[in-house]
C-alpha cells in the first residue's frame, strides 16, 4: 500500500471503515469507485468467498491486477489474468517483482482515462519502504535454566526496540517465541513470514559478566551480513542493548531518525540489578501461573527490584499481575495506580491496567488501556480482541464492529506471514464471530483444529466464539479438554469472562470449573482457589 501511495495514488482497504458502517456496503461502494483492485493472492485468501467475488467482480469490469504470495494456486476463473508473483521481493519496495505490480497497476488506470498515473520507471522513495526482520529467542547458553528468563528478556527486549524504527517491520514476540528451541533453516523461516532478514543469537550470563552473540542473516540467500560477540561487565547490559539495536538498523542500512534513537535508549530503570529481577519476576509470573510449573510466583523478585529501584514502572505491573491472581484486588490496584503515574506510555503498564480491570469485573474500566495499549503495539491482537468483549459487555455495538476489524485485520497479517499461527487463528475466528459471520468463523475453527488441535488458548478463543454465535453445546466440547488440564491463569480469567456468561449456569460448565479447582488445589497450588 505504501508503495503504491509512494506514486501518488489514493489507496483504500477494508480497514478503514468507520465504526458503525455497514462491512460489505462499503467494499462494494469502494470498488465501484476504483480505478483498479489490487488482490493479492495467498493460500489463505484463495480460500476466502469474499476476496473470491471482489477478484471476480474486478476482473468482469478490466480493473484487476493481482498478486500472490506463497504459489497460491488462483481461481480457475482468474487463471488468463496475468498475476505477479511477489515470492521473493523481501520487503524491498525496489524490487522487480513490486516494480513489476506497479507499472501493471498504472497500465489499468491509464487505460481507464486515469489522470494521475504515474511513470512506470518512477523510483520509489527510500523511506517508504519496511524491511522485515524476525528476532529469533536469544538461545540461553549459561547452563542453567533458571537462566532461561534473562535470555528470553534480552530478545524481548530487542525486538521491543526494533519495533521503535518506523522503517522495519518486525514479527510479532508472540509468532518469533514459537520458534524457540527448534533447529531452523533461516532461509525457509524468511520465506514462511515474508521478512527479509533473520536475526539469531546466544546469551551467556555468569556471575557479574554476560557474553551476547548475535548474527543477521539475509533470508533470500542465507548469507551472514552481519555478526558481533560482546564480553561486557553485567553492569553494562543497557548500553549493550542499544548498541545492538543500533549496529541492526545500521547493517540493514535504514535511517534511524532522532527520535527513534532516543526511544531505543529510553529504560525504565538505570539500575542494572532491578532490571534482572524484573526480568526474572515476568519469567517465573508467566512459568507459575500460565505454564504450571512449580516455580516460584515471581513475586519475590518483583519486590527485591523494587527495593531497589522503586520507579520501575514495569515491575509494579507485574507485582499487581501476580496480586491479582490471588485474589488481593486492593492492593493490586495500589501497585498498578503506581504504574500508570509512573510511565502512563508503557505498553506492559496498560496491558496489565486492563488486565486488572477485566479481573475486577470492571470491564468499563478496562477499556480505554486496553484502547491505549492496542494503539502502542501495531502487533498486538490481543488487545482488540478483549476490547471486543469489553464493549460487547456495555453493550456498544458500534464499536464491537470497530475492534473487530482491527483485531481481523491484524490477525490475517499474523496468518499471512505464519498460516499456522493457532493464536492468530483463535483472534480471528472471535473477531468473525462479533462481525456475524458464523460460516466464516466455524470453517476457520474446522481447519484450525486440524492443523494446530492441542492448542489450548486456541481453544479457549473458539469457545468464546462459539457463544457468541449461541451455540453453547459445540462451547462446552470445546472448552471440557483446555479446563480438564488448565493452569491458574487460563482457570482464573474462565471463571470471570464476560463471553463465557451464556455458559454460568449450565450444570456441566459448573463441574468442570470445580473440578479443575480441586485438581489444582490436590496439585498443592491454592493460588485459583484463592482467586475472585
Amino acid at each position: 500500500m505504501a508503495a503504491i501511495e509512494a506514486q501518488g495514488r489514493s489507496v483504500w482497504w477494508d480497514p478503514e471503515i468507520s465504526p458503525g458502517q455497514e462491512f460489505d456496503r462499503q467494499i462494494t461502494a469502494a470498488l465501484k469507485t476504483a480505478a483498479a483492485v489490487v488482490v493479492v493472492w495467498t493460500p489463505t485468501s484463495v480460500e476466502s468467498r469474499w476476496v473470491r467475488g471482489e477478484a471476480r467482480d474486478a476482473a468482469d469490469r478490466g480493473i484487476l491486477v493481482p498478486a500472490r504470495f506463497e504459489g497460491a494456486e488462483l481461481p480457475i476463473d482468474v487463471r488468463a489474468i496475468h498475476t505477479t508473483d511477489l515470492d521473493g521481493w523481501g520487503g524491498n519496495f525496489q524490487s522487480p517483482q513490486v516494480r513489476e505490480l506497479l507499472r501493471a497497476l498504472g497500465a489499468i488506470i491509464a487505460s481507464r482515462g486515469g489522470t494521475h498515473a504515474a511513470p512506470a520507471a518512477s523510483p520509489l522513495p527510500a523511506e517508504v519502504a519496511r524491511i522485515g526482520i524476525c528476532v529469533l529467542p536469544f538461545a540461553n547458553m549459561s547452563g542453567d535454566s533458571e537462566q532461561e528468563y534473562f535470555s528470553d528478556g534480552i530478545s524481548e527486549d530487542v525486538i521491543t526496540d526494533l519495533n521503535k524504527v518506523s522503517s522495519l517491520f518486525v514479527v510479532a514476540r508472540n509468532t518469533a517465541f514459537t520458534f524457540k528451541g527448534k533447529n531452523i533453516d533461516v532461509a525457509q523461516l524468511a520465506r514462511q513470514l515474508k521478512v527479509s532478514h533473520v536475526l539469531e543469537g546466544s546469551v551467556r550470563k555468569a556471575g557479574g559478566r554476560v557474553r551476547i552473540t548475535a548474527q543477521l542473516i539475509e533470508g533470500s540467500s542465507g548469507g551472514q551480513i552481519w555478526a558481533e560477540r560482546y564480553d561486557r561487565d553485567l553492569n553494562d547490559i543497557f548500553a549493550l542493548q542499544d548498541e545492538i539495536s543500533e549496529a541492526i538498523v545500521k547493517a540493514l542500512r535504514l535511517k534511524l531518525l532522532p527520535e527513534e534513537k532516543n526511544a531505543i535508549e529510553q529504560r525504565g530503570t538505570d539500575n542494572v540489578e532491578a532490571y534482572n529481577l524484573y526480568l526474572m519476576a515476568l519469567g517465573q509470573m508467566l512459568m507459575h501461573f500460565a505454564h504450571g510449573q512449580r516455580a516460584d510466583d515471581g513475586l519475590a523478585a518483583a519486590e527485591r527490584a523494587l527495593a531497589l529501584d522503586n520507579d520501575l514502572a514495569e515491575a509494579h505491573a507485574v507485582k499487581a499481575r501476580i496480586l491479582s491472581q490471588y485474589g488481593r484486588h486492593d492492593e493490586a490496584e495500589v501497585e498498578i495506580d503506581i504504574a500508570l503515574r509512573l510511565d502512563p506510555e508503557s505498553y506492559e503498564v496498560n496491558k496489565s491496567a486492563a488486565y486488572l480491570r477485566v479481573r475486577q469485573h470492571r470491564l468499563k474500566d478496562a477499556i480505554p488501556f486496553y484502547e491505549k495499549a492496542m494503539t502502542l503495539m501495531e502487533t498486538d491482537v490481543n488487545s482488540p480482541s478483549m476490547l471486543k468483549t469489553c464493549y460487547a459487555a456495555v453493550g456498544d455495538t458500534e464499536a464491537v464492529r470497530r475492534v473487530s476489524h482491527i483485531a481481523f485485520a491484524r490477525a490475517e497479517k499474523i496468518l499471512e506471514r505464519d498460516p499456522s499461527n493457532g493464536a492468530a487463528m483463535g483472534y480471528g475466528v472471535t473477531a468473525l464471530a462479533r462481525l456475524g459471520e458464523r460460516e466464516r468463523a466455524k470453517e476457520w475453527i474446522n481447519r484450525a483444529l486440524l492443523i494446530d488441535p492441542d492448542n489450548m488458548n486456541m481453544r479457549y478463543n473458539f469457545a468464546c466464539a462459539l457463544t457468541v454465535l449461541k451455540e453453547n453445546e459445540a462451547a462446552i466440547d470445546v472448552l471440557r479438554p483446555l479446563l480438564e488440564s488448565a493452569y491458574i491463569d487460563r482457570l482464573n480469567h474462565a471463571k470471570v469472562d464476560a463471553d463465557l456468561d451464556p455458559l454460568r449456569e449450565d450444570p456441566r460448565f459448573k463441574k468442570m470449573i470445580a473440578d479443575a479447582e480441586a485438581r489444582l488445589a490436590g496439585a498443592g497450588d491454592g493460588s485459583a482457589a484463592q482467586a475472585s
